[in-house]
């Protein structure tokens, strides 16, 4: 990834993405235009699968915080 666009956030890559694809879509470009939006889209869905990747990281992680702490307060329910 570019380090500019490691700066991006999820809605910034996931907007401009939309809009490379619409272009795409929309036809009407050089084969070099369109090469070249080809591969922006490609960097844009490597950002944002970065992002969606570390957001499932961090449910994960609180899931799993989560079920210790019930585990931990059934224990304590028990030998009380």
């Amino acid at each position: 990834m570019a380090e500019t666009d490691t700066a991006l956030g999820y809605e910034q890559a996931r907007d401009e993405l939309i809009e490379v694809v619409r272009r795409l879509e929309a036809g009407g470009t050089s084969l070099e235009e369109s090469l070249a939006l080809w591969e922006r889209g490609e960097e844009l869905a490597k950002v944002c699968r970065h992002w969606l990747e570390g957001a499932r990281a961090r449910l994960d992680s609180a899931l799993a915080a989560r079920e210790s702490a019930e585990r931990a307060a059934e224990g304590s329910d028990d030998q009380a």
